[in-house]
């Protein structure tokens, strides 16, 4: 078994009793979906595509924690996650902010995603011009916020489709600029990522060998 299946196993079974737990009696079964759907689809697009595109451990790493964001927030809906509602109590805030969390998580991680994929499949990745380009990470936060608002089109069209029965699936809370808040959260993660995680990404790409 190469090195970068062999993570995305790991990745996979570490990955399963969470789906189990969070499968097991949700909160509401059509918000569950919606909110879960995402870790299957990319689940499954990695494994189909491994052994052309087989991930870095370090974005399998965090497309795992994002993973688990999506399956607690559907597992309880977004505005009853017990550990936002903690917060909520411990700072007197007026709703809870797990979702913010999830947004946050949602610009984060894409931005990573979109950072590989252009170093890997662009002119963007040659390492002699990219210290005097600075599109790296203008387009990975493009991607991020593009994603974002892609998603919340999503939650638009499923409100439409369905009216209340997509209440918790929203998860505004009565708060008027949820939608802008939520993009927002989203570009600063990825602004984060890009800070923070772009030296460590370089050095978990350089570990990946090239496919067979």
């Amino acid at each position: 078994m190469r090195p970068a299946t062999r993570d995305l196993a790991v990745f996979s079974v570490l990955l399963a009793p969470v789906v189990a737990w969070s499968a097991w009696g949700p909160k509401d079964r059509f918000t569950w979906w919606l909110e879960v759907a995402p870790v299957f689809v990319g689940l499954g697009l990695a494994w189909t595509l491994r052994g052309r595109f087989a991930l870095s451990r370090l974005l399998l790493a965090l497309l795992w924690a994002h993973a688990i964001i999506l399956l607690v927030g559907g597992h309880y809906t977004y505005a009853e996650v017990p550990a936002g509602e903690w917060f909520r109590e411990l700072t007197g805030g007026a709703r809870n902010n797990y979702d913010k969390l999830g947004h946050l998580a949602q610009g984060f991680v894409p931005a990573m995603l979109a950072r590989e994929i252009l170093l890997r499949t662009s002119p963007l990745g040659d390492a002699r011009a990219r210290p005097a380009s600075g599109w790296l990470g203008f387009l990975c936060g493009s991607v991020a916020l593009a994603f974002s608002a892609f998603y919340e089109l999503i939650e638009w069209g499923v409100a439409v489709a369905t009216g209340e029965g997509a209440d918790a699936f929203l998860g505004t809370q009565g708060y008027v600029w949820d939608t802008q808040s939520d993009m927002a959260c989203a570009l600063a993660g990825a602004a984060i990522a890009l800070s923070l995680l772009s030296r460590f990404h370089d050095r978990s790409l350089e570990k990946l060998a090239p496919p067979a």
